[in-house]
């Protein structure tokens, strides 16, 4: 079971790493494009910091459920 603050820094350190291959230019185009796409809704490091504090000292949920079970594809 993943705890609140593991899935805080896998999702901030997530956005990281696509910001690495976006900014790579050694990788491939197609690569890159990718990384770029999923960056454009991503949540940022200080949207997923600020979504913590306010579960923190509100007691309640910003985004829902975290997770879904249904995986919609593009």
């Amino acid at each position: 079971m993943t705890l609140p603050h593991e899935r805080t820094r896998a999702v901030i350190q997530a956005q990281r790493f696509f910001l690495e291959i976006d900014r790579d230019s050694a990788l491939p185009e197609s690569i890159r494009r990718e990384a770029h796409r999923l960056l454009r809704h991503y949540p940022s490091e200080s949207d997923v910091l600020r979504a913590a504090r306010q579960e923190l000292t509100e007691k309640r949920l910003i985004f829902g459920p975290v997770f879904g079970a249904e995986v919609v594809d593009e």
